[in-house]
């Protein structure tokens, strides 16, 4: 899963090929639209796709447009993961400057 991060800006070129929207829509859809949380899927509810999508593509028992697919669909949700992660370091760093003594 280690080398999934470390290719994702390979990879965000690579999504841009002729991929079917099915899941990768629903798990951007609700973000871009509206901003909706009750839309958004949970921080470990799309760790858990992507990790279901890594083992696929890892088993080699996929046909290439299935892995295409399954590819574009991971760095989708990498794309979310990294998004809600940064949003929750900054809450926290807000959060540690309201209760840091300045001084």
């Amino acid at each position: 899963m280690d080398q999934l991060f470390n290719d994702k800006d390979q990879a965000i070129g690579d999504a841009d090929l002729d991929t079917a929207p099915g899941q990768v829509a629903q798990t951007t859809e609700g973000e871009q639209s509206n901003g909706s949380k009750s839309d958004d899927p949970k921080f470990g509810e799309q760790l858990k796709q992507l990790e279901g999508i890594v083992t696929q593509l890892e088993s080699g028992q996929m046909d290439l447009e299935d892995s295409m697919k399954a590819y574009g669909e991971g760095v989708h949700l990498i794309q979310s993961l990294q998004e809600k992660l940064s949003s929750a370091e900054q809450k926290m760093s807000v959060m540690m400057d309201e209760i840091t003594p300045q001084g």
